[in-house]
């Protein structure tokens, strides 16, 4: 106890919020060990108690007794008189309540005083103060510009550390159409991650974002009488086919290679007709999964493979709407 009770009190004289959160560390760690490490902290009483009684000793009678009467039996036995200890027992130091209590020992040493003035030095200095005192000291004092260089490099730390996964490995997206419905609502937050393009190529029903093409801007551009700034946001689609498929869209069905696809995810079936066309090297074909309410690849054509940002892997917000479902 007496160690945490220094850690504590330096701590509080230090003002280190740092070597407050290790001090506290170090005492649950202290905490949590084995039980047989507490008798390393057992205190000067308990130690001397413990200690077992001897015959034709004053043990027995100077435990029994206040610290009074165990002195003045000790100094009758000095001079002689009556009740005289045996010499050796007279040279062996005997602890008494007196100096458990106030620290004081046979040389006249008083370590309870010497405490309390340990105690006064450690005092806090912001104690006596007022609130606005406090404040004002504080801000005048070293451990402001401490604390506030110590918070300026953690905080330079988070947003480089986040900047760089934001780039080379995983960044939010918001959805703020419904060209993706159902897998997608307006509204909802994702995670893209940005690896996988780097290990292998595009696969088919993948959901990606990527940056618009030339013929996207175009579009956007007309139907805006000039440069909108749509023109220039990144898009997500899903991919339904790879460089050299031949892909066509007839009766409402999406045929791949002479295969109609089973599309579980789209909100419903097409009405328009597209192809039969093949897929050029180094391109793709992405369509929304709300086929007839998405400006995508059957209108402004291909997709070139180094468009692509990322995949999208999981919704995170919503909530209720968490998780990776017709994202394949």
């Amino acid at each position: 106890m007496v160690c945490f009770h220094e850690m504590i009190s330096s701590c509080r004289k230090n003002k280190s919020r740092g070597g407050a959160a290790a001090t506290m560390i170090f005492i649950v760690a202290l905490m949590l060990t084995s039980l047989d490490h507490t008798r390393a902290f057992v205190t000067p009483r308990a130690a001397h108690l413990s200690i077992q009684h001897r015959p034709n000793s004053s043990w027995s009678s100077t435990l029994k007794t206040s610290s009074t009467s165990s002195r003045f039996d000790s100094n009758m036995g000095r001079r002689g008189g009556k009740g005289q200890f045996p010499r050796k027992i007279n040279r062996t130091r005997r602890f008494t309540q007196e100096e458990d209590f106030n620290g004081d020992d046979d040389n006249g040493d008083n370590d309870g005083e010497l405490s309390k003035e340990n105690q006064q030095e450690k005092k806090d200095p912001y104690e006596d103060l007022g609130p606005i005192d406090k404040i004002k000291k504080y801000f005048t004092s070293g451990q402001f510009k401490a604390d506030m260089m110590e918070d300026i490099g953690i905080y330079a730390a988070s947003l480089l550390a986040a900047t760089l996964i934001r780039i080379t490995i995983m960044e939010p997206r918001y959805i703020p159409s419904l060209s993706m419905y159902p897998t997608f609502d307006v509204g909802d937050q994702l995670a893209v991650e940005k690896v996988s393009k780097k290990l292998r190529p595009p696969l088919r029903n993948e959901v990606v974002v990527f940056n618009p093409p030339q013929n996207f801007r175009d579009i956007v551009n007309n139907q805006a009488g000039g440069i909108s700034k749509k023109s220039r946001e990144a898009l997500i689609k899903r991919i339904v086919a790879i460089e050299g498929d031949e892909v066509r869209v007839h009766d409402g069905k999406l045929f791949v290679n002479g295969e109609a696809q089973d599309e579980p995810f789209t909100a419903e079936e097409p009405d328009y007709e597209f192809g039969p066309i093949k897929v050029p090297k180094g391109e793709l074909l992405v369509l929304g999964d709300n086929r007839n309410h998405s400006l995508d690849g059957h209108i402004w054509g291909f997709l070139p493979k180094e468009n692509v940002i990322g995949r999208a892997v999981f919704i995170y917000w919503p909530p209720w709407r968490m998780g990776n479902t017709g994202m394949y």
